[in-house]
């Protein structure tokens, strides 16, 4: 230890230093749970691109309705989980971009890709148009006016004849990528799909964890200190939210992409209440949980219900009350409590 000017102590660190650099069993440690996140996401993803090659149309169909749902969940996520807004209004830029696909499929090309830009593109301008506004407030006030975003946009779809109303838009050709052949089976609009919800999954990942995303975490956490450290809470607040309507507006194109049809059934309150609890029951901010909640709702709502008498809401609200009770973190919370306990032995 030597002093410095003004009385302040610094002190030279070098090997010798105890418990500074004798840092091996946590770096080990860290190494094996990276190991392992990359193992297991290998097989997901090999699990996933398998899909089409085991099974049949139908379940090919489903998982593809699941995929295009989850990149919609992921918008919650961002919004909910990362900056802590709690959000009904996703739904929205969800029906936006996917009225947008369609429009596009019909009118200009069947080129997947410019749909999906363009699904991305009106996402985002409809969120960065209805969001300043919404941004600069809290809690239940920033969920109401969500929701308020969301019924209008739904109001506005079921009431304009030019797209359709309430009898929504059909007829939409099937995809087709970079002028080749259209994409008839199931199994290559699945690929497709599959591929952008990856590729978003990816860059929202990049932006959770960039210093913009502890950004947004900070600010969820600790709003004054962050203003007082001299960052801007509603920008940053303002930016994701932007961020999330052209995440949800992607989800929208590829669900137009699979459906061929879009309706305002499709950006209701229903569909924003079954993301919002999706991302609860996956585990809030984990990313991959509500991916994970996404399937499993709709797998209750679209398949399971059959089989219950049609009171698949019910059970959905069963499950709900099971992951409060027994799981507050949700399905991701597992895989955290046992990193707790592999860290305290």
């Amino acid at each position: 230890m030597k002093p410095a000017h003004g009385g302040a102590h610094t002190m030279k660190v070098d090997a010798s230093t105890p418990g500074l650099l004798d840092t091996g069993i946590d770096d080990g440690a860290a190494g094996g749970r990276t190991r392992r996140k990359t193992v297991i996401a290998v097989a997901v993803l090999t699990l996933l691109f398998a899909v089409p090659v085991v099974v049949g149309p139908y379940p090919v169909t489903t998982m593809t309705r699941m995929l295009a749902f989850a990149v919609l969940v992921l918008s919650v996520d961002l919004l909910t989980g990362v900056t802590g807004l709690p959000t009904l209004g996703q739904a929205a830029y969800f029906g936006v971009g996917a009225y947008t696909a369609v429009l596009v499929g019909l009118h200009v090309t069947p080129d997947a890709i410019v749909q999906t830009l363009a699904g991305l593109v009106t996402g985002l301008v409809a969120a960065a148009v209805t969001g300043w506004v919404a941004v600069r407030a809290r809690g239940i006030v920033f969920l109401m006016l969500t929701l308020a975003i969301g019924e209008s946009v739904h109001q506005v779809a079921d009431s304009w004849s030019a797209v359709g109303g309430s009898n929504g838009l059909a007829g939409m050709p099937p995809i087709s990528l970079l002028g080749g052949p259209t994409l008839l089976a199931a199994g290559f609009v699945y690929w497709w799909v599959l591929a952008v919800a990856v590729s978003v999954f990816a860059a929202v990942a990049l932006v959770a964890r960039s210093p913009y995303g502890r950004t947004l975490r900070g600010v969820r956490d600790n709003e004054p200190r962050m203003r007082a450290l001299g960052y801007r809470p509603a920008l940053a607040r303002y930016g994701v939210f932007c961020l999330a309507g052209a995440v949800a507006g992607v989800g929208g194109a590829l669900w137009a992409a699979q459906a061929r049809f879009i309706s305002p059934g499709d950006l209701g309150f229903e569909v924003a209440a079954l993301a919002l609890l999706s991302v609860v029951i996956g585990g809030s901010g984990s990313l991959w949980g509500p991916c994970l909640g996404a399937a499993l709702v709709l797998l209750v709502r679209d398949n399971l219900s059959a089989y219950v008498g049609g009171h698949g809401p019910l059970v959905l609200g069963a499950v709900f009350i099971a992951v409060v009770f027994l799981m507050p973190r949700g399905l991701a919370g597992l895989t955290r409590a046992r990193r707790r306990k592999e860290k305290s032995s």
